[in-house]
């Protein structure tokens, strides 16, 4: 497929395409889009920012008319934000189907709304789309096309419960599942769940867009250099671990001039939107974030990102530093590694997390020079604390205070 007309797609969805400068599909669309207007499941792996998002949009909007009762279509994904992106997304293709985004952290009326007032299209997050059935308020038994994004995520731990609960609804559809990575287990739960899928694996062609490269530095030395860096070159997305983590560092962040947000799961809905729209639109350079923000957020504007702590697991720093070099762009990530970090960073080496070179932080820092160290080694470990117990002059002996029960024997 060299264009989108030559799949079949309408003039309607080529002139709303084009309104976006998608004039031609990338290789992903080229070759999920045939197969998902022909009805097949299909399996899709590709980088981040590869245009998965308009790949499994478009047979929906082709595929239905509006006003058939419904909904037809539902589109999982793990996050409310990402979940509010894909539903910009669908409304920018003019389809004239209309849709209900349904995710918690906010209230139930503007969402029962609009699923009362005939939505064709569903996009949400697995626990409020299940609230939502349990509800009586959702059936999901007219469902003809089931999208699971980020489906590593999906049928993760964390999410297979809910995924699998959701399945139990639906009786028969057309079934995509996308990501960037796709681990083991994804393919146990392919072969239970779909049809002799069409699997398309796409990946990056050309000079490497994004640039990755580890700064060793000390723990008393992180934070400064960490606001040097971001200091010089915003917009940046930094990653911490822990929601705690992340909203300590943020306020260590603006105490030292920075305009920073954060973005983590304790936050209300609105205020997380709040978030995003301050950063979207540049009212803020930093948004320091757990991994809540590492799936599938289109932040096209930003340059760089820094993984100031290590994620647990390498498919997530894979998501981490998706959120640059995105649609053709290039991007910068750096993860900082301290002697506290050897051992998970082994770990992550051997989950498959690539082998990094170093990189000269204080030049970057300084002008943006990306700059290799040749052979350079993290810094020692501190030596561990010695633990030693407390000494007793003489014999050791139990001490009851009168009138007091003798200890329980040991079981």
């Amino acid at each position: 497929m060299q264009t989108f007309a030559e799949a079949g797609v309408s003039a309607r969805v080529l002139n709303a395409l084009a309104r976006q400068d998608i004039t031609k599909p990338n290789p992903v669309q080229s070759e999920s889009i045939p197969a998902l207007l022909d009805g097949r499941d299909v399996v899709i792996q590709s980088p981040t920012g590869s245009g998965k998002t308009i790949a499994f949009l478009i047979p929906i909007v082709e595929r239905f008319e509006p006003g058939a009762p419904g909904p037809r279509a539902l589109v999982v994904t793990p996050t409310r934000e990402l979940a509010i992106q894909v539903d910009a997304v669908f409304k920018s293709l003019d389809s004239g189907l209309r849709s209900a985004l349904l995710y918690g952290g906010v209230g139930y009326h503007l969402q029962i709304q609009s699923l009362k007032a005939g939505a064709d299209v569903v996009i949400g997050t697995p626990g409020r789309i299940l609230d939502m059935v349990t509800r009586k308020v959702l059936s999901l038994s007219r469902i003809e096309y089931l999208v699971l994004d980020e489906a590593d995520q999906m049928f993760d731990a964390g999410f297979a419960p809910q995924v699998e609960r959701l399945l139990g609804f639906i009786y028969s559809s057309q079934t995509v599942l996308a990501s960037a990575t796709m681990p083991a287990w994804v393919s146990r739960m392919i072969d239970k769940h779909l049809q002799h899928p069409q699997r398309v694996k796409v990946v990056a062609e050309g000079p490497p867009l994004l640039e990755h490269g580890l700064v060793y530095t000390s723990a008393g030395l992180k934070l400064r250099l960490l606001s040097d860096i971001l200091h010089q070159h915003p917009p940046a997305i930094v990653f911490g671990r822990t929601k705690h983590g992340v909203r300590k560092l943020n306020l260590e962040l603006r105490r030292l001039g920075h305009r920073s947000v954060e973005l983590q799961g304790n936050m209300a809905q609105p205020a997380r939107v709040a978030v995003m729209d301050s950063f979207r639109n540049q009212r803020a350079d930093i948004l320091v974030a757990t991994n809540v923000a590492a799936r599938g957020l289109d932040l096209s504007h930003v340059g760089l990102v820094i993984n100031y702590e290590l994620p647990d697991t390498a498919e997530a720093l894979t998501h981490r530093v998706g959120r640059t070099a995105r649609n053709g762009n290039t991007g910068r990530a750096l993860t900082f590694i301290t002697a506290d970090d050897h051992e998970k960073w082994a770990n992550l080496r051997r989950q498959g997390a690539p082998a990094l070179r170093s990189v000269d932080a204080a030049a970057f820092a300084r002008d943006g020079d990306w700059l290799y160290i040749e052979g350079a080694a993290p810094p020692a470990a501190a030596p561990a604390a010695r633990r030693t117990a407390p000494r007793f002059r003489g014999r050791s002996r139990r001490i009851r205070r009168r009138g007091a029960a003798h200890p329980a024997p040991r079981s």
